[in-house]
């Protein structure tokens, strides 16, 4: 079957129209569709789920796409590293095997010692879905504070460690958007929202 045909054949699942209307200087305009801006609605839930499973049986009848994998894996597999830079009494840099999803951040007290790891980002989920978003070592270099991005959602929380004990402190800051962290002595700056209404998280 070529790819023409396959996607001839296609049959895409069905939205609904509504009968939302906004006025503009008069002028009427119909958005149909916005029903789906509801994303925590169970109707916008089943049509995405029908419109993946549309999307991914096409995907898996892609002859070369295992091929396509394959010799891409092999392009990216070696070890990639960031540059080292000193803070306080450490070395610090990035290193990705090769193809791990997140690079991972590395400490050694002499550039002749053997690093160790000092934060793992792979590691804040067991799926995958947690991200390092933003990182700042404190100037003294004995606090690592660092943000996280849960499912790819614009909002930041950040914890910070403890660099000699590798703990992670109380200190865990929450609603936090569009921010870097700038170290002022023992503490730091970062810009935060307002907490959202409780089920407006992610669209508020």
């Amino acid at each position: 079957m070529t790819a023409q045909s396959q996607k001839s054949s296609i049959v895409y699942p069905q939205a609904k129209k509504g009968d939302s209307v906004d006025v503009y200087f008069g002028n009427k305009v119909a958005d149909p569709y916005r029903w789906l801006e509801d994303d925590n609605s169970e109707e916008t839930a089943e049509w995405v789920t029908a419109e993946n499973k549309v999307t991914n049986a096409y995907l898996s009848k892609i002859p070369f796409r295992d091929k396509l994998e394959e010799q891409l894996t092999k392009i990216w597999n070696y070890p990639k590293y960031g540059v080292p830079f000193n803070k306080g009494d450490n070395y610090f840099f990035f290193k990705n095997d090769g193809v791990q999803n997140q690079s991972v951040m590395y400490i050694q007290k002499d550039l002749k010692d053997k690093p160790e790891v000092l934060l793992d980002p792979n590691t804040l989920s067991e799926d995958g879905t947690v991200a390092l978003s933003s990182l700042a070592i404190s100037k003294d270099g004995k606090y690592l504070a660092y943000g996280i991005s849960r499912g790819g959602s614009d909002w930041n929380e950040i914890y910070v460690m403890n660099i000699e004990t590798r703990k992670t402190l109380a200190d865990h800051i929450n609603w936090v958007k569009f921010s870097g962290i700038s170290w002022k002595g023992e503490g730091f700056f970062y810009s935060a929202y307002d907490e959202p209404k409780e089920g407006d998280e992610l669209s508020g």
